[in-house]
């Protein structure tokens, strides 16, 4: 089982008819209107996290899960008002006849609980299952089928056994219907989730008396499907840390920027230069608008390349006009560790302007939540172009307001209301445009400089 998926299996086991007709009554019984509250309050608590915890803000319990937690409710459900259980009201209240091969199922039933059972050994086609709990190492043998064809020694079912009636001492028993299969890796973390829960309870309660895992599992069942669900949030948190965004030409997407406004260009491209792990990349003079003298200054491009088996990825762009620095980075963690370096390297010669951290909103497929490799997301350039139209709306509107380093320390809006200074804040943003990041990564800028202009109060431009 792929536990980052909503729609990853666990199995479904036949049930005999006799087990099968119990169960629904006992379905029935918990629908009536003086028990549907407690019902509700059963479910909510064996799915309390997909409920009000995280997990249920990226994910849905999957089927298995809710079929345990409606077994739960059958077999360990104490009702909170008073009433009698599920099965006590079944077995000790005449209403209806019950036929014996129904009602020997109900003591069973009620003294089944939730476990962890390994594989002690790879079934044969259409042979018992030999189980043992990772709990207590109690060993049950149950009947297979077709279900248990994929399954290997070694792998934990998440299920429940009932015990055969007539000899519960026997080992013998049932599986009430389904279950949750996972490698032993996975079983073993969450056996000690699990356990780690079972100790802090007995610490905050003064009491061993839990240390039998047969009376924790029946009471605390619960927080055992508790603790598969975060493990399942663990899992896809993890699968989605470990994705790859790619561009359509399979290099980096560099989605981790960040922009800085400078005043000492000479001082920046030595330094940078000096910088063993950045290789020059480009020396762009640029065409400039006629009458402006943006872009007096050539371009500077600097890169850090990481090789992966035969290719060799950009994972790192630097880019350095006469007045902004673009830092571009394949993730928030180099481009933290880009923004330390050029602290320490120029100090207050920087002066940081803002950030993204964030990529172009996918929905992830169950193939790409369940693959053994790590995910790998193409953004196609009209997505790049949306996910930089975000950023630079954002910085270049607040930009308007802060002061500015080659303006003297004034706001470029107060600037452009001083004839002396009006000129330079239209040549500000005549380099932004010819520089806006757009016109590299998509070959369109993704960015309405015209926008910008009228928020400082000068002319549009043609």
């Amino acid at each position: 089982m792929k536990l980052a998926s909503e729609q990853a299996s666990g199995f479904w086991n036949p049930r005999p008819p006799s087990l099968d007709a119990v169960l629904a009554r006992l379905d029935r019984l918990s629908l009536k209107p003086e028990f549907v509250l407690q019902r509700e309050l059963a479910l909510a608590r064996a799915l309390k996290p997909y409920l009000e915890g995280e997990a249920g803000r990226v994910l849905r319990p999957v089927p298995h899960e809710v079929e345990l937690a409606a077994l739960s409710l059958f077999c360990d459900f104490y009702p909170e008002d008073g009433q009698l259980t599920l099965i006590e009201q079944l077995r000790d209240v005449i209403t209806e006849h019950i036929p014996d091969e129904e009602r020997r199922w109900l003591d069973p039933l009620k003294h089944s609980y939730v476990d962890l059972l390994e594989l002690t050994a790879t079934p044969k086609p259409g042979g018992d299952l030999t189980l043992r709990s990772l709990g207590d190492r109690t060993t049950f043998v149950v009947p297979g089928g077709e279900f248990a064809n994929n399954l290997v020694a070694g792998e934990v079912l998440l299920t429940r056994v009932i015990r055969d009636s007539d000899d519960p001492e026997s080992g013998n028993g049932w599986l009430t219907g389904c279950g949750i299969v996972l490698p032993p890796d996975d079983a073993g973390m969450l056996y000690e989730d699990i356990r780690e829960w079972e100790r802090g309870m007995e610490m905050s309660s003064g009491s061993l008396v839990l240390g039998e895992w047969q009376e924790f599992a029946k009471r605390f069942g619960h927080i055992i499907l508790w603790c598969f669900a975060q493990m399942r949030v663990a899992a896809l948190v993890d699968a989605v840390e470990h994705i790859q965004y790619r561009t359509d030409d399979g290099q980096c997407y560099l989605y981790a920027l960040a922009l800085y406004d400078h005043h000492e260009y000479g001082f920046l491209a030595e330094g940078l230069s000096d910088m063993k792990e950045l290789e020059a990349d480009a020396f762009v003079p640029q065409a400039t608008r006629p009458g402006s003298e943006a872009g007096s200054k050539p371009v500077r491009i600097w890169l850090q390349r990481e090789r992966a088996g035969i290719v060799t990825h950009t994972i790192v762009r630097l880019t350095l006009t006469s007045s902004q620095l673009v830092v571009e980075c394949d993730s928030p963690d180099r481009l933290n560790t880009v923004k330390h370096r050029l602290a320490a390297a120029f100090g207050f010669s920087l002066h940081f302007r803002d950030e993204t951290l964030a990529v172009p909103a996918r929905q992830l497929s169950v193939s790409d939540l369940t693959s053994d490799e790590p995910m790998k997301v193409v953004v196609t350039p009209d997505e790049d172009r949306t996910f930089l139209k975000t950023f630079l709306e954002k910085a270049y509107l607040e930009w308007s307001d802060q002061a500015h380093l080659s303006l003297g320390g004034k706001t470029p809006r107060h600037a452009a209301v001083s004839p002396s200074t009006r000129e330079a804040v239209g040549q500000l943003i005549d380099e932004m445009e010819q520089n806006d990041p757009g016109l590299r990564r998509t070959g369109k800028p993704a960015f309405e400089y015209n926008r910008l202009r009228a928020h400082v109060g000068l002319d549009e431009v043609q």
